[in-house]
């Protein structure tokens, strides 16, 4: 734990280093950061735009990555005919699948299959491939664990298929949904393999390609507040989490409880 923290904290504490060095401490100072009129994090066009770009991809991975896999793990949790074994095998590929085989046959199908071009809508696309299946394991493990019991008795209740997927099963899968969202998030703004290759130029490059291109060449510790940037943003998230998970596992039998409750007022 140990070895792995301290790197991570030194990197962060040389974001606020005086000098331009990443190695040798010159005083503490906020140069990089926003101090610095050209090359600070607020200032310099490469560094924000890399950071937005990564956030962009982020929005947008967890706004497709995660409703689809929660239909997914619903769909495949209630298939029980000829197939629903060697699918539910299938979703674990990407997860099994090196990073660079599944970049570059991402690469072969997108420009040479479909004629997408390269950049966001590439980049998207290739990050959705492989962390939807994030979301399919976790939001179907949270099905397993929960059982069939609720919804049978909002449906004994007279609720339809429909209402008791509204009404009980899908606010006992926030939990599960909210750490798909995460899950999604890190996954995103700390790939490299899959982005790099699906990236256009400069315009569409995040913070990881930023990272690994400034360090063949001259660095500064503005590169150390942006990836100070991102790692808050990923223990931000995780901490929140947690925090919805906690309360979630406090609430579980109210909440259900009171899904059951309004759907028998409603038939009364």
């Amino acid at each position: 734990m140990v070895w792995s923290i301290v790197p991570v904290g030194i990197a962060i504490l040389f974001s606020f280093n005086d000098g331009r060095s990443r190695s040798v401490w010159q005083g503490f100072s906020t140069r990089w950061w926003w101090g610095d009129p050209n090359n600070s994090v607020l200032h310099d066009p490469s560094l924000r735009s890399a950071i937005e770009q990564s956030l962009r991809l982020a929005g947008l991975d967890m706004l497709i990555a995660v409703p689809l896999g929660v239909g997914l793990a619903i769909g495949l949790t209630r298939w029980r005919g000829y197939g629903a074994r060697p699918v539910n095998y299938l979703m674990l590929f990407p997860l099994v699948t090196p990073e660079i085989v599944m970049a570059i046959s991402l690469l072969l199908v997108f420009v040479l299959l479909y004629g997408i071009a390269l950049g966001t809508e590439a980049q998207t696309l290739g990050q959705v491939t492989f962390s939807i299946s994030y979301v399919v394991i976790i939001v179907r493990g949270r099905l397993l664990s929960i059982g069939p019991e609720y919804e049978e008795a909002a449906r004994d209740l007279g609720a339809s298929q429909l209402g008791a997927l509204r009404l009980v099963l899908l606010p006992l899968l926030y939990p599960a949904i909210f750490a798909g969202f995460i899950v999604v998030f890190a996954l995103s703004i700390d790939d490299f393999v899959v982005t790099q290759y699906m990236s256009s130029g400069q315009s569409t490059q995040t913070v990881p390609i930023l990272i690994y291109g400034a360090a063949r060449g001259a660095t500064t510790p503005a590169l150390n507040a942006v990836a100070t940037v991102m790692v808050v943003a990923t223990l931000l998230s995780v901490g929140l989490a947690y925090f919805v998970y906690r309360w979630s596992a406090r609430s579980q039998p109210a909440t259900s409880g009171n899904a059951l409750n309004e759907i028998a007022a409603l038939e009364m």
